[in-house]
């Protein structure tokens, strides 16, 4: 279950940091527009963890490349929310869908995590840290598959969100 968890978690994630957000700045600003995320986003992946590494401190790294990539990702993270919680149609799900995303350490990951937990209607933890959706199920296999589902709709309609920005 917990591998389960992390799974699904890991898509809703990634369907913003490598899917929604490259294609929206890559709508407003072009080629640069996506890089400067990327660039962001890996750089947080890579140096946002605090620490002395070849006897080097890297923690003022880790703090800008964190900030730089909050920045950039919070209307993203939350785009990615309503692509995932939208086809659900449940209005009781978007309601929610803001007090299970504060549940989570950072100001934009939980977004799609907790969107992701209330389409499937199961909880996602990260013991020690928060718990998404408490009153949901505990994942089983057939909701992998019901996320990958959710994870290639979610891309599809951006794509097409990203054409048509792209024309107009």
């Amino acid at each position: 279950a917990q591998v389960r968890e992390s799974a699904i978690e890991s898509l809703a994630e990634n369907l913003n940091d490598s899917v929604v957000a490259p294609l929206l700045w890559f709508a407003l600003l072009g080629l640069p527009g996506a890089a400067l995320f990327r660039f962001a986003n890996t750089a947080d992946a890579m140096w946002g963890y605090r620490g002395v590494r070849g006897g080097r401190d890297w923690t003022w790294a880790g703090k800008w490349a964190a900030r730089a990539d909050d920045v950039l990702a919070w209307l993203p993270a939350r785009i990615t929310a309503l692509l995932i919680a939208l086809p659900g149609g449940a209005a009781a799900t978007l309601g929610r869908l803001p007090a299970e995303a504060g549940r989570t350490p950072s100001p934009n990951s939980g977004w799609p995590m907790a969107a992701m937990a209330l389409a499937l209607g199961v909880q996602l933890r990260k013991p020690g840290a928060y718990t998404l959706n408490p009153a949901g199920r505990t994942p089983e296999p057939p909701d992998t598959v019901r996320a990958c589902a959710i994870g290639s709709r979610t891309v599809l309609a951006a794509t097409l969100c990203a054409c048509a920005a792209l024309i107009l």
